[in-house]
């Protein structure tokens, strides 16, 4: 008796390990190129190029939205950001901006806002609800709720229009990933701009950069691989 014990026990312990070493892998759509998420207590934002989705990770349930069934100016989604009021601000290819409290939708373009484009690569919100948006062209626009800046190569030091990637560091310092121009960082009055040639980024597309707990900037490039910058 004591042996089967040990065994069930010996067994249950091989199995617990297993699964530590092989983590469960549950897929929810098939085929869908995703292009960003966002998360929002038990739910998941997805955006595709297709529509958004709302996913209950719970349960699993999902809430498709589409220019079909929604006021949303196109369903090739680029980019999802979740404000402190839990409003998602919604980047569309080719559609401009849209805003969405879970019942209402208002949607910003070049033709009624000061939007500069309507295609939205990125979006990232401040603490205060700044909202900072990357187009593809027509460079890095804020807006507060009301008022709207863009910066481009202009009137900026930002390196290049094509926006793709942008985050916040916690002393409010906003970094920004261009395709071709490299990496830009602006405090709000000065800017600073990393490239290939000026510093050891090893490319000057740059699609992602994320901020960790130590401040330290990931930069993702296009075929440069993954960079840190402390």
């Amino acid at each position: 008796m004591k042996n089967s014990i040990l065994l069930l026990v010996t067994i249950i312990g091989l199995i617990s390990l297993a699964n530590a070493q092989n983590p469960q892998w549950l897929n929810y759509t098939n085929g869908d190129c995703i292009t960003a998420l966002a998360e929002e207590g038990n739910n998941m934002w997805v955006c595709t190029t297709g529509g958004l989705v709302k996913l209950d990770k719970t349960t699993g349930i999902s809430t498709f939205y589409n220019s079909a069934n929604s006021d949303l100016a196109g369903s090739n989604i680029n980019a999802i950001s979740i404000d402190e009021n839990d409003v998602k601000w919604i980047g569309i290819k080719g559609g401009g901006l849209a805003k969405f409290d879970g019942y209402d939708w208002t949607i910003y373009n070049s033709s009624n806002s000061g939007l500069p484009n309507d295609f939205v690569n990125v979006i990232t919100i401040e603490e205060g609800g700044m909202k900072w948006i990357g187009t593809d062209g027509s460079g890095l626009t804020k807006f507060d709720g009301t008022s709207w800046d863009t910066y481009t190569t202009s009137n900026s030091g930002l390196p290049d229009n094509n926006v793709l990637s942008i985050a916040i560091d916690e002393s409010g310092v906003i970094w920004i990933g261009t395709w071709g121009g490299g990496l830009a960082k602006f405090d709000g009055t000065n800017w600073t701009t990393y490239n290939t040639s000026n510093s050891g980024l090893p490319n000057n597309d740059v699609p992602s950069i994320a901020i960790d707990g130590n401040g330290t900037k990931w930069i993702g490039t296009w075929v440069g691989g993954l960079t840190k910058f402390y």
